[in-house]
C-alpha cells in the first residue's frame, strides 16, 4: 500500500475511534416540550442526563443554549440565566442527573432552549444535545411598569402642592 493511502486509512480509522459523547450511551431530555410565561418573570425547567452506556460517563460539561426562533430578537444568553455551565458529577453506568436551570424571560416572542453536554477536556466530539424546549413569552403591558406610577404621578403633584404652599404664604 502507498505511504498515502496509509496515511489516509490511518487517518480515517483515528477518526472514526475518536470519542463521541452519544456514543458513550448519553442522552439528554427535558421535563417538557414548551413553556408559556410573560415578560419579566422567572420559570424553571430541568434536564436529565442519562448515561445508558456500560462504563461510568466522567468529566463532562453541561450547558445552556438560548436561540431566538423568530428571527426578530437580539439574544443574549446572559441576560436569560446566570447559571449557563454546569460541572456534572460523574453519572454510573445506567444511572442519571438532573440539573434545573432557573431562567429569566427578558424578551417577549418564541425562542429555543437546548441543553448540550459534552467531555471538559475538549476532546472534539459531537455534544450530546437535549430536544429544543419552546418558550413563549407573552409582552406584558402595564401602567405601572416597575412601580413607577406613584413616584411619577406623586412628584408632581408634590411639587404642585409646595408651589401652591409658597404662593399662599407670600400673598398672607
Amino acid at each position: 500500500m502507498k505511504p498515502a493511502r496509509l496515511t489516509l486509512v490511518l487517518v480515517v480509522l483515528l477518526l472514526a475511534a475518536a470519542p463521541d459523547a452519544r456514543a458513550a450511551g448519553l442522552r439528554v431530555s427535558n421535563d417538557r416540550t414548551a413553556i408559556s410565561t410573560k415578560l419579566g418573570h422567572k420559570f424553571v425547567f430541568h434536564s436529565t442526563i442519562s448515561n445508558n452506556g456500560a462504563a461510568p460517563a466522567g468529566g463532562l460539561v453541561a450547558h445552556l443554549n438560548v436561540v431566538d426562533l423568530s428571527g426578530h430578537t437580539y439574544v443574549d444568553p446572559e441576560d436569560w440565566s446566570s447559571h449557563r455551565t454546569r460541572y456534572l458529577a460523574a453519572i454510573p453506568a445506567g444511572a442519571s442527573t438532573t440539573v434545573s436551570w432557573p431562567m429569566n424571560a427578558v424578551n417577549s416572542g418564541t425562542i429555543g432552549v437546548y441543553v448540550a453536554v459534552l467531555p471538559r477536556s475538549g476532546a472534539p466530539v459531537r455534544p450530546t444535545t437535549g430536544p429544543t424546549l419552546r418558550v413563549r413569552i407573552q409582552d406584558r403591558k402595564t401602567l405601572n411598569s416597575g412601580g413607577i406610577l406613584p413616584l411619577a404621578l406623586g412628584f408632581p403633584a408634590l411639587l404642585g402642592l409646595l408651589a401652591f404652599g409658597v404662593r399662599l404664604r407670600r400673598s398672607r
